[in-house]
């Protein structure tokens, strides 16, 4: 079956997860969504999607669904809960979990869906943020076997700008931890500087300027420090949902013997911001540590 004969499903339309669907609209596929909030469907009914009652209704509509779920035990209900993924599954049929969970977690769920529906799993956690989702240049980094990967990469390639396979299932969760050891450290450390620079007398909003193409820059610099120098508080992504990554990646350093002092601190860093009232704010607001001192 070719990519562009697939029918495809979309099970959690949020920040992220509703961007992601209105590409795959966009690019034409049939396209058939379920929201545990319903209210978040309805844009993409608009859009051309067929809305439908149950997560199971979903899957028995597509070749390929896609997940974008906010946690561990949201993908557990989702999946295998009451009318979930695997009650409506078509044998041979793909999920592919956009969600970030923890690795053991991810390799349990895939064998457990393919035993008792014969749907493939990938997980497939993402970054890039909202700009990255809207654009369709998010990295992807995926774990399963090679087959359902490649059945599913065409797919992909509209809503990432890199899809790349790391191992089994699991291996893409935990590149995506070790990606958020970087984003985690790197917040911390662009909101010193911004607060360094503000201390000197030096405009904060200019250091990205300065230091692009040295060895300083990064995605982070440049697209946080002017944000947090302006105080932006658009929320774009939130800092609960990475102080759950940093947790996560906590957790599988204490599993696997690993020493990692400097995410250690800034999971720790990130709990405090969250303790001034600024869980759900954007991690822009990351800034606002060093204000309230």
């Amino acid at each position: 079956m070719t990519s562009e004969a697939l029918s495809l499903g979309y099970v959690g339309l949020g920040l992220m997860g509703g961007p992601m669907a209105r590409r795959l609209l966009a690019a034409g596929y049939p396209l058939t969504v379920w929201n545990r909030d319903p209210a978040k469907s309805a844009a993409l009914a608009a859009a051309g999607a067929t809305v439908v009652g149950s997560a199971a209704e979903a899957a028995a509509a597509s070749d390929v669904v896609f997940t974008c779920l906010t946690d561990t035990a949201a993908v557990e209900a989702v999946v295998f809960g009451d009318n979930g993924i695997a009650a409506g599954a078509k044998a041979g049929s793909v999920l592919v979990d956009f969600s970030s969970m923890r690795p053991d977690a991810a390799a349990a769920f895939s064998a457990r869906l393919r035993g008792q529906a014969g749907m493939g799993w990938i997980d497939a956690p993402v970054s890039g943020g909202v700009p990255g989702a809207t654009n369709g240049t998010l990295a992807v980094m995926a774990g399963g076997e090679q087959a359902d990967f490649d059945r599913v990469a065409p797919v992909v390639a509209h809503l990432a700008g890199r899809f790349t396979l790391m191992g089994p299932n699991g291996a893409g969760q935990t590149t995506k931890l070790i990606n958020q050891m970087i984003v985690g450290c790197g917040f911390a450390v662009v909101a010193e500087a911004c607060q360094l620079a503000e201390d000197a007398g030096i405009d904060p909003a200019r250091i990205p300027q300065a230091l692009a193409g040295g060895r300083a820059d990064s995605p982070i610099l440049q697209q946080y420090m002017p944000r947090m120098a302006a105080r932006d508080r658009e929320v774009q992504a939130r800092i609960a949902i990475l102080i759950k990554d940093l947790n996560t990646v906590m957790d599988e350093a204490r599993r696997l013997g690993s020493a990692l002092p400097m995410t250690g601190l800034a999971t720790e860093l990130h709990k405090l911001v969250a303790r001034h009232g600024l869980a759900d704010a954007d991690n822009a607001e990351y800034v606002s540590l060093f204000d309230a001192g």
